[in-house]
């Protein structure tokens, strides 16, 4: 599944935290080092499948404890408007 920032999202890191902001609805959200480190691996990836592979090189965490605590995180995400996560698989 892709995973899009849109330019209306802001992040910034805040010495092992990190807060989000959404500039069309003013809402701020923070992260913890993990929950930062995540974001990250979801920018820089693109898919949520290759942030999940990063993430479990990165971390000492089963894949099932990994993929609920990201699907989580992912969820509080969209329904802020913070990512876009779409079914394209592949991009012509």
């Amino acid at each position: 599944m892709k995973v899009t920032i849109p330019e209306t999202v802001l992040s910034t890191d805040l010495h092992k935290e990190g807060v989000l902001l959404n500039l069309e609805t003013g809402e701020y959200f923070g992260l913890d080092e993990v929950g930062m480190d995540m974001w990250k691996a979801l920018g820089a990836c693109g898919t949520l499948e290759a942030a999940r592979d990063a993430l479990l090189e990165q971390y000492d965490v089963t894949p099932e404890i990994l993929d609920r605590d990201l699907d989580a995180l992912v969820a509080k995400l969209v329904e802020r408007k913070l990512i876009r996560v779409t079914d394209d698989r592949c991009e012509r």
